[in-house]
């Protein structure tokens, strides 16, 4: 059985509950060795992802990016659910909310963003007009229209972490547009579509920013959050994949054509 279907777990989604039949993999990629829990759901295989490993070990600036995606993408992986814990710039996106994101601001400082780094692999400049699958996203409104907590949209900044921003960068980020704050959505999105694949950000709000909160900040409060809904955010989890085909119907998998694929 092919494994067409990826999920990532963000901050407090540790642990593939949704899943049966679960073996552990360790995949070889030229980035090192990823683990990855491999399972099923609905009659279909899915492949489990830690972004920060069990317990929370890695902070966003240390995780291996191009080594999860190229993880999924070796195993076969053509459709990605990636969780987000996020803080919210927008009162009307509460803590307990789930945002589907269609947009990203990049404030991160370090992070390799490709695989195509010149050479024998080339150089590609991918499109990122809409970072995240249109069509991946319209299929999951399409389950949740009438869920007032879900958000249709919403535009990501994305920073270096691990420290939270000042009330001054939430400010700067709120006059740009941005809608949530979070870690690690860049360049996790990015490498997707450079692979071809269908790349959605579920964000689970967890606290409003530092600014906009009444109090200060604590990684003890975003996984309390997350611990408290993240039986609505699995749910939703579940109930895509069961919706879900392995077609792409979409531009993703054509992203990397003008450098060849490394996939």
């Amino acid at each position: 059985m092919a494994i067409n279907y990826g999920v990532i777990g963000g901050t407090g989604v540790y642990n593939p509950q949704i899943l049966t039949n679960i073996e552990e993999l360790t995949v070889e990629t030229p980035y090192g060795e990823i683990p990855v829990k491999v399972g099923v759901l609905s009659g279909k295989k899915v492949a489990f992802l830690a972004r920060h490993g069990q317990g929370h070990a890695i902070p966003p600036h240390k995780i291996n990016y191009r080594g999860n995606i190229m993880a999924l993408k070796q195993l076969g992986v053509k459709k990605i659910l990636a969780t987000q814990a996020v803080g919210s710039l927008r009162k009307t996106m509460a803590p307990g909310h789930l945002v589907l994101l269609d947009q990203f601001i990049d404030f991160t400082k370090g992070r390799i963003q490709t695989f195509y780094e010149g050479g024998e692999a080339g150089v590609l400049h991918v499109d990122m007009t809409q970072p995240y699958c249109p069509n991946l996203r319209e299929e999951i409104l399409a389950l949740c229209s009438r869920d007032n907590t879900i958000h249709k949209q919403g535009t990501y900044v994305c920073t270096e972490g691990p420290r939270f921003e000042t009330p001054a960068e939430i400010k700067m980020f709120v006059n740009w547009g941005g809608d949530l704050v979070g870690m690690t959505s860049v360049p996790e999105v990015v490498l997707a579509r450079e692979l071809g694949m269908c790349y959605v950000g579920i964000a689970m709000v967890t606290n409003y920013a530092a600014g906009i909160s009444e109090a200060n900040l604590t990684h003890q409060e975003v996984v309390e959050t997350m611990a408290n809904n993240v039986s609505k955010l699995q749910s939703l989890i579940m109930d895509v994949i069961a919706s879900l085909d392995e077609k792409q119907d979409c531009q993703c998998y054509l992203a990397n054509q003008e450098a060849g694929s490394l996939g």
